[in-house]
């Protein structure tokens, strides 16, 4: 199959599982705190991406290995703990729509200290996916006007650290594999989740009697399995066959399945919300696609 069909596949996989990520976050806060929900996700990612790919790091050549480290920071582990502080405050479908903001981001990020260009129709693409995003950002506070938007903070720090790491991948890891970066990332970053872990009372009886806990660890660790680790594969891979812009595209299609999962849940949605996605899906096809 051809890089164009295919980078198109891995797009709509990727907005299924992490578009489910940001409730599966949801419902593991209601047995964890934010600080252990974090530390475990990166804890049994990376127990799982070593049981498949620790072979693969040695491919990993030693001049490489700080921009693994800087991309396992910036890409997995300070934003697993920044969604789920987020997650506290404001509804899952809110949070997948803030996060659209990492394609603008990998656009000027790229320009500004990547050397990477652009067109203007990706621009043009971009900004009317941001629009549709700033639709869905207002509609979600007028339906929740007691949600604190302040923790609105964390997921746009999230998605700056996103955007570094999608030109870091792409203009000083192309050529290694997808795998042994996704499992370097986690030869760097395990350790000092294990740390975290440590230090926010999981292990006592408090937690463990929560009512909660047991259906928040089986959410954690489908998340970890899915919503990171292979999600962490598939998208090194898409970032590699494709362009920082097209893979960061992704998170313009999330919030359409995680609207869906709002819904279910109970959160608010609207007709303002469904054209807010259409608006999206146009930027999306905007922003990648070709001159005839």
């Amino acid at each position: 199959m051809q890089n164009t069909n295919i980078k198109w596949l891995y797009l709509l996989i990727l907005s299924l599982i992490w578009g489910s990520s940001f409730i599966l976050i949801k419902k593991s806060l209601l047995g964890l705190t934010p600080f252990q929900l974090g530390a475990l996700r990166t804890i049994i990612t990376g127990v799982f991406l070593f049981a498949v790919g620790l072979k693969s790091i040695k491919s990993i050549k030693k001049s490489e290995w700080k921009w693994v480290v800087i991309s396992g920071l910036l890409g997995s582990f300070i934003p697993a703990f920044l969604f789920a502080i987020a997650e506290t405050e404001i509804d899952s479908a809110i949070t997948s729509v803030l996060n659209s903001l990492v394609p603008l981001n990998a656009i000027l990020l790229g320009f500004a200290i990547f050397k990477i260009g652009f067109t203007k129709r990706q621009l043009l693409g971009v900004i009317i996916g941001f629009i549709g995003t700033s639709i869905l950002i207002l509609k979600g506070a007028d339906l929740n006007p007691n949600q604190n938007y302040l923790y609105a903070g964390f997921v746009i720090a999230s998605t700056v650290m996103y955007a570094l790491n999608v030109n870091i991948i792409k203009k000083y890891l192309q050529n290694v594999k997808p795998l042994s970066i996704a499992t370097g990332n986690y030869v760097a970053i395990i350790i000092p989740a294990i740390i975290i872990l440590l230090f926010t009372d999981f292990f006592s009886e408090e937690t463990y009697s929560n009512v909660h806990f047991k259906s928040a660890m089986i959410y954690v660790v489908i998340l970890s399995l899915f919503g990171t680790a292979l999600a962490k594969v598939l998208f090194n891979t898409l970032v590699q066959i494709s362009t920082p812009v097209f893979a960061s595209s992704v998170t313009y299609l999330m919030p359409v399945v995680a609207l869906i999962w709002g819904l279910l849940d109970g959160e608010s949605f609207g007709i303002m919300q469904i054209i807010a996605s259409t608006i999206i899906l146009l930027g999306v096809y905007l922003a990648n696609k070709k001159k005839a």
